[in-house]
């Protein structure tokens, strides 16, 4: 059986009794990095084979772990934080497991996406997220003018180091749009920031941002 397991954002006290009880008893945790869930599993005083699974190894791995599968091994799979498979390493091996016809399972949990778009106080009935930002700005200016027409409420995940290029382009594509920038969700520094993308420019050029982020815009 594979296990597809998430895991906290930041805050470690956000993993759930299920994921504990699972990774506790797998024969194998497939990890997006092993030295970062190395600590993970240590706080949680969990001891159990690491297998490296990211995405530039992610074909040969899925190849790997589909063997194990096959065979009757129980593999959870946990990437660096959040949900696999969005965003993430993870959907290319669900696919196979459906193709192979191999049990598997979801085990739920912290999702930055879900934590920033009920933080944002914006739209929640309805909502695209549009993974990360392409960082060629053509690109990304094409994104923000498609944003700009949904109704409903948009998100996409945000480097700190392009974040003000991308508020700068906002401010020239949809000005007087309600943002919000969601920042280390659910650590000590959380943050949800809103305003126009020129008061929201302001603010990070003269501090200087830093951690995950997820960037959500308002419908039109």
């Amino acid at each position: 059986m594979l296990y597809v397991v998430a895991t906290p954002i930041g805050n470690l006290g956000d993993i759930t009794l299920r994921a504990l009880e699972v990774l506790k008893n797998v024969d194998l945790i497939a990890a997006e990095d092993t030295r970062h869930s190395g600590m993970l599993l240590k706080h949680f005083e969990i001891k159990k084979p690491l297998l490296s699974y990211h995405e530039h190894n992610e074909a040969m791995r899925t190849a790997q772990l589909v063997e194990r599968l096959a065979t009757g091994e129980n593999v959870a799979l946990i990437t660096d934080a959040g949900m696999p498979g969005l965003s993430d390493p993870g959907a290319r091996l669900v696919r196979e497991c459906i193709k192979r016809d191999l049990p598997f399972t979801i085990i739920p949990g912290p999702s930055s996406i879900l934590t920033a778009l009920v933080g944002s106080g914006f739209l929640t009935e309805k909502f695209y997220f549009g993974g990360f930002l392409p960082i060629k700005s053509g690109q990304r200016e094409r994104e923000l003018r498609i944003a700009a027409e949904r109704a409903e409420t948009t998100m996409f995940l945000e480097s700190p180091y392009r974040l003000i290029k991308t508020l700068g382009a906002c401010r020239e594509i949809i000005p007087d749009r309600q943002l919000c920038v969601a920042r280390e969700l659910t650590k000590k520094f959380e943050e949800f920031r809103r305003g126009t993308a020129s008061e929201l420019l302001a603010h990070y050029e003269a501090h200087q941002p830093k951690g995950e982020i997820v960037l959500l815009i308002s419908g039109r």
